[in-house]
């Protein structure tokens, strides 16, 4: 039993993990700027599961507090996002 809501619980984790694995697919087979932004808004999508779930819930995502955490997390996914759109082709 405890197993089993060990592994329910880490569903932000994976989820933030496929969409990131898409932008990477994206990256490397399409366009990489769709790529980029994809993977960006993977990363602020582990921002915002971080920011918005319990800590138990939250599984892997949880590192440090949420504080930190969702700010590391925004801050990168800002700073991916950025350089992703300012870097020329």
């Amino acid at each position: 039993m405890a197993g089993e809501t060990h592994r329910r619980s880490q569903w932000p984790l994976a989820l933030s993990l496929l969409v990131g694995l898409t932008g990477l697919v994206v990256l490397w087979f399409y366009n990489w700027r769709n790529g980029v932004l994809i993977f960006a808004g993977a990363v602020g999508l582990a921002g915002l599961l971080r920011a918005t779930l319990t800590d138990t819930a939250a599984g892997l995502l949880r590192v440090r507090s949420r504080m930190f955490d969702t700010t590391f997390l925004f801050l990168t996914a800002a700073a991916i996002a950025i350089l992703g759109l300012i870097v020329p082709n």
